[in-house]
């Protein structure tokens, strides 16, 4: 089947504009956000799992709205202004109140980061996420092949962030604020209404606002819903403390100097996300063909890949190729995740199911373990961490082979 990218379409161009500018400013300082604060302002293990704690804790509460708030809204994009006004806020809050803070009032710090990042990164992706899936529904276009720019987004911002962030992190911070302003004038610009005709919107808004709390409550009864939640605690939840919290410090440390270590890093970052892009094109064809549970399980296998081979091997160029199975990893699971609840679930409810069955379940696992693994890792370090952490990815893969639904996509 042919690859094409629908370029003609402009709400495909607008949705890949989102994309690509919030994976910019969140991949120039959050690739780097674990080994700012173990490095540069010499946080414990225990405080850095504190920290990504919180921070999940607080999102919880941002997804559960954002989710409700954009069903009821569909296509309309009153919650970006928000995400545009936190992104060009970050620079100046990351320098003046963040880093002072963690140093002299850690926790205020810490709370008060929790609440800026959940309202404009760790709930604001999946919204986003799911906010251009209804667009891609509404208009005749894979999500997969928007969210390719979104990677692209990520891997220039990365490569740039990495040789920035070896001169003076604030580069990294002011630099996100400078996409910011970008991403608020693709706000500005876009007008989704103007693409179909009065009586359809008003057709589709009619029908958005008559969702009800019942809807929900038919959602959160149905075990299908629980299987996904449970699957997703146990591979999603530790596949983010592993990328995001360990794995960044670990790389950097295989080099005698970290600030080539980073710089290495960031380069690498770029090349993987940009192949991720590239699966984000082209893997909705393959989950297409093997149904959604599938490209789930096989998404929790090259997880454990991963994990594992982390945990066996210290060489640079051998952890280097582990690395770029996350361009494989990640379109599996979050193209899946959409595809698994449009075939299953209201499709109405397509944020809510995305930020709560996904991103908030994910959240959970998140707040529960990030500190218990950062006390493991102080006592145990790297390879152990990642081998406790690869068994329980195994697990949950073989529970989900019996639990998720095997329902596919009509063809």
């Amino acid at each position: 089947m042919k690859i094409s990218l629908p370029f003609r379409n402009q709400n495909y161009i607008f949705s890949s504009a989102y994309l690509f500018f919030f994976f910019a400013a969140w991949s120039i300082w959050w690739s780097f956000y674990a080994i700012w604060l173990k490095n540069n302002l010499g946080i414990s293990g225990t405080d850095l799992g504190t920290i990504y704690s919180i921070n999940q804790f607080t999102s919880i509460t941002f997804m559960i709205l954002y989710g409700v708030i954009q069903d009821k809204l569909g296509i309309r994009k009153h919650l970006m202004w928000i995400i545009s006004l936190v992104l060009i806020a970050t620079g100046p809050f990351l320098i003046y109140v963040y880093e002072p803070l963690l140093n002299s009032n850690f926790m205020i710090g810490v709370i008060l980061g929790s609440i800026l990042f959940s309202l404009g990164y760790l709930s604001a992706c999946g919204l986003i996420d799911s906010f251009v899936e209804k667009i891609s529904r509404k208009f005749g276009f894979e999500y997969g092949q928007a969210r390719l720019w979104g990677c692209i987004g990520y891997a220039l911002a990365a490569a740039i962030g990495g040789i920035f962030f070896s001169i003076n992190p604030h580069l990294n911070f002011w630099s996100v604020s400078v996409i910011g302003i970008l991403f608020f004038m693709t706000n500005c610009l876009y007008h989704p209404a103007k693409a179909v005709n009065r009586k359809t919107v008003q057709q589709k808004t009619d029908r958005y606002n008559a969702i009800t709390l019942n809807d929900f409550i038919i959602i959160f009864k149905n075990p299908k819903f629980w299987s996904l939640v449970v699957f997703t605690l146990g591979t999603w939840s530790f596949y983010n403390i592993y990328d995001q919290q360990l794995f960044p410090v670990f790389f950097s440390r295989l080099f005698s100097d970290p600030d080539i270590g980073v710089r290495v890093y960031g380069q690498l970052n770029s090349v993987q996300v940009i192949l991720e892009g590239i699966g984000m094109a082209c893997i909705p064809l393959l989950i297409n063909r093997i149904g959604p549970k599938h490209a789930l399980l096989l998404g929790g296998i090259i997880m454990t890949c991963r994990i594992m081979g982390s945990a066996i091997f210290s060489d640079i160029y051998i952890i280097s190729f582990i690395k770029m199975l996350h361009a494989i990893e990640v379109p599996l699971f979050v193209i899946s995740i959409f595809k698994y609840n449009a075939v299953n679930f209201d499709k109405r409810l397509s944020a809510t199911l995305f930020l709560v069955g996904f991103q908030i379940a994910t959240s959970i696992g998140i707040i529960i373990l990030s500190i218990p693994i950062g006390m493991l890792f102080d006592r145990i370090g790297y390879h152990q961490i990642f081998f406790v952490i690869a068994c329980i990815v195994i697990i949950s893969i073989i529970a989900g082979l019996f639990t998720l639904s095997n329902k596919k996509l009509a063809s």
